[in-house]
């Protein structure tokens, strides 16, 4: 079957077909870097990911764009609250993120465009909107300027609004001439740094959230591109706003948008008022980076995933069991170069279905293991074949089994001789003072119907 993604704007799963044929554009909403990452941008990062992944292990190549939002009133305010030039603030926070994807092992993105670098294309999308009837400078003289939402009749179309049904602000501020209308700049305040301001046709300003990843977009992918992707707590305003103003601008904007859904802790959403946000700190003093990745890839990506305190240990476990097996194999087998399994396949084409995908894994696990019980080699080689390549496609970060000097090799083997001697001979003390030696060694022995095999502890 061919790949299949929910369409968050036609509400339906759809059969994802590139605009270039062997070629996928990706834009994902990356973090407003105004304080340390969670549990919810790591889920973010890590879909996009996995769907990178899953393009790219299809022999399609995927330009992958994941923006950096460095100015927005909380960057301001959280880096004023600890006395941190701005700048350097959203500069540190960033590092943060970047070292947290990487330790996930999420991939680099293509592009991992900054919003103030792009401030001359937000204006010149600004400038368009305006000349179309689409956006206008506040009518109080000021530099803020506004989209105006009633001269777009598809407004609301990504969530299903009607514009006279939404909500707006209790009264039309900062110039607007309406309480729906959203901010594509937001005029220079007083007390707020010199340097959070660029110089615009319409005086001091910097641009909002929203213009921001519009112009971002189509910088790099064009007025056209195949997904847009992000949380679902993007979904509105965030998100519907980049679609109004990009639309009514002229371009086609996304093909395909796809949200993932939230992380709670205990069923319950995260957040501050309830003190129950989960740190990266305190997800590492409960689990490793290779038991995070699996977790959060436990879950489909459209369903929320909750965090309890064996959420960890539960995903080192299935862990140790995938490299339990790795390990054990290629002590009697190699691996080649071999298909996926098909139900691997349908599982990563039925809407990204990760859990669907590691059900299959283990399954291949669980037969593995059976045929190194019943020694057979050739069957081993598939199934340790087939492994490898699953737990790649899905990046999991798998222990990696400890280098052996032949010197080494060589004095375990000589060892598990003579220890398979002295339990022929009955000589069962001496066995077990030979297992004890090799444990010191730090080897681990498996003995087998005819067979012993070692491995060195991780």
């Amino acid at each position: 079957m061919a790949l299949e993604l929910f369409d968050s704007k036609t509400q339906a799963v759809r059969e994802f077909v590139p605009l270039k044929p062997g070629v996928v554009s990706i834009y994902v909403c990356g973090p407003t870097v105004q304080s340390a990452p969670h549990l919810g941008h790591l889920r973010s990062a890590l879909v996009y990911d996995l769907l990178r992944r899953w393009l790219e292990a299809n022999n399609t190549k995927v330009t992958l764009v994941r923006n950096v939002t460095d100015i927005d009133d909380k960057v301001l305010v959280n880096a004023k609250a600890v006395n941190h030039d701005w700048q350097e603030f959203a500069k540190e926070v960033e590092q943060t993120f970047n070292e947290a994807y990487s330790a996930l092992g999420i991939l680099e993105p293509t592009h991992t465009p900054h919003a103030t670098s792009h401030i001359p294309d937000m204006i010149s999308l600004v400038e368009s909107l305006i000349a179309k009837g689409h956006a206008y400078q506040a009518e109080d003289g000021s530099a803020n300027v506004f989209f105006a939402t009633a001269s777009w009749p598809n407004y609301g179309e990504l969530t299903n609004q009607k514009l006279e049904n939404m909500e707006g602000e209790s009264e039309s501020t900062f110039g607007k001439r309406n309480v729906h209308d959203f901010a594509l700049f937001k005029a220079h305040k007083e007390g707020e740094p010199e340097s959070a301001a660029w110089s615009t046709p319409w005086g001091l300003a910097r641009p909002g959230w929203h213009i921001e990843c519009s112009a971002m977009a189509k910088h790099f992918l064009g007025e056209a591109f195949d997904i847009h992707g992000g949380g679902l707590d993007l979904r509105f305003p965030h998100h519907e706003n980049e679609l109004a103003q990009s639309s009514a601008n002229g371009d086609a904007f996304a093909n395909f948008w796809t949200h993932n859904a939230l992380v709670t802790v205990q069923g319950q959403k995260m957040s501050k008022s309830l003190g129950n946000g989960v740190s990266v700190d305190a997800l590492l003093g409960a689990g490793s980076w290779a038991a995070i990745r699996y977790w959060l890839s436990s879950s489909q990506y459209r369903s929320n995933l909750d965090y309890v305190s064996n959420s960890l240990s539960d995903a080192q476990a299935a862990l140790d069991r995938i490299s339990g097996f790795i390990k054990r194999a290629k002590l009697i087998s190699k691996a080649t170069v071999i298909n996926l399994p098909s139900a691997f396949i349908d599982a990563m084409n039925s809407d990204l279905n990760v859990p669907g995908a590691l059900a299959v894994l283990h399954e291949t696990v669980r037969a593995g293991n059976a045929a190194i019980d019943s020694k057979e080699t050739d069957l081993v080689a598939t199934y340790l074949s087939q492994v490898i390549a699953m737990a790649q496609v899905l990046g999991l970060i798998l222990e990696q089994p400890k280098e052996v000097s032949a010197e080494l090799a060589q004095k375990i083997e000589e060892l598990i001789s003579l220890r398979a001697a002295a339990k022929a001979n009955k000589d069962f003390g001496k066995a077990d003072q030979i297992r004890d030696e090799l444990t010191k060694l730090g080897v681990t022995l498996e003995d087998l119907p005819n067979q012993t095999i070692w491995s060195i502890n991780g």
